[in-house]
């Protein structure tokens, strides 16, 4: 089992529409290093940590999991998606995805500017300046702490 933080703004689809739904196919990345994290490293159970990101307070508002293999994301495909994109075809996809699912809702939201205190976090992605990614890897130890939080 592997461990990731997945970052979304909470205007557009927060924990608790992942509540709502319960597993949502977690669509519009357009990073290949984000994508090449859901292609080739992630696993289904894998954990997630649900981050609230772009919003007043970002952080850590849940837990997930990751509930299938990856396969073609297919807003690509869609001329009318902001996400389309006119190089990839259903032969050669050039973006995947994978469904995630709820698994809980913190009892209060990780603040970025808590993880940030937390010396146990040294080296821990989201906390590295420029580090923009939308799909992180996350140790166990990482995990650990963070959950130590809550």
């Amino acid at each position: 089992m592997r461990y990731w933080l997945m970052k979304s703004e909470p205007d557009v689809f927060s924990i608790d529409d992942l509540a709502r739904v319960r597993t949502e196919p977690w669509t519009g990345v357009r990073n290949y290093q984000a994508r090449n994290f859901m292609r080739d490293g992630m696993g289904k159970g894998d954990g997630v940590l649900f981050y609230h990101s772009s919003c007043e307070v970002p952080g850590v508002a849940g837990i997930a999991e990751v509930a299938s293999a990856a396969y073609p994301d297919p807003t690509q495909f869609d001329r009318k998606s902001e996400y389309y994109d006119e190089k990839s075809t259903r032969e050669e996809p050039r973006w995947m995805l994978v469904d995630v699912a709820f698994k809980r809702k913190l009892k209060r939201t990780i603040t970025l500017a808590e993880l940030k205190d937390q010396t146990r976090l040294d080296g821990f992605a989201l906390l590295q300046r420029g580090n923009r990614l939308s799909v992180l890897p996350v140790t166990k130890a990482q995990w650990d702490a963070i959950l130590a939080l809550e």
